[in-house]
């Protein structure tokens, strides 16, 4: 990735173009919170209340001081409902990212061929049914995609059984809302990566 320079304003990829630099945090603290807060006008969903067990694990977001955060990211592990460890990164982006889908293991920034037809689930962000659909072709974890707010919604489980979580009437609230009072942080997830 080559950053701003002379000759562009912009951070750009060789293989991609311009892209939106990610920005990742050691930590989930109310003080990361905050700063993401500040600079994103794309939701930061989290599961609320929390699954039993589980905590949040990472921070995120892709933009820069120019254009702000244009998608955000959360992480968080638990057990999973099979049994076993699993993550849940949850992006929220304007189209064109590429956070998710990058994420997800799919080429592109946006979902196109990979989704499938058949509906995977709902979530409730905000109080609002979302619909997600799964994207086909990994095998290593569950991907899904759908549209909240006029963005993308990606949730992405490591394994890919941990994908059953969606079945349990997973509800969204945007921690730009405000930031639950007895919040469970715990260890920067090993799916976080740059």
């Amino acid at each position: 990735m080559l950053p701003p320079s002379a000759f562009s304003s912009s951070w750009r990829c060789d293989r991609h173009g311009v892209v939106a630099p990610l920005h990742l945090f050691a930590s989930a603290s109310p003080e990361a919170i905050d700063m993401v807060r500040r600079l994103t006008h794309v939701p930061m969903w989290l599961p609320a209340p929390m699954p039993v067990g589980w905590s949040v694990t990472g921070l995120g977001y892709a933009g820069d001081d120019r254009s702000g955060a244009r998608a955000t990211l959360v992480a968080c592990s638990g057990p999973a409902p099979l049994g076993g460890p699993a993550d849940l990164l949850l992006v929220a982006e304007e189209p064109g990212v590429g956070l998710g889908a990058g994420y997800a293991g799919i080429d592109g920034p946006d979902p196109g061929p990979q989704l499938e037809e058949q509906r995977a689930g709902i979530v409730r962000t905000q109080g609002h049914p979302t619909a997600l659909w799964p994207i086909s072709g990994v095998s290593d974890r569950c991907a899904v995609v759908g549209e909240a707010a006029g963005l993308w919604l990606w949730a992405i489980l490591w394994p890919a059984p941990a994908g059953y979580l969606l079945a349990e009437d997973l509800r969204l609230n945007d921690l730009r809302e405000g930031t639950p009072g007895d919040l469970p942080v715990g260890p920067t997830s090993p799916r976080l990566r740059r």
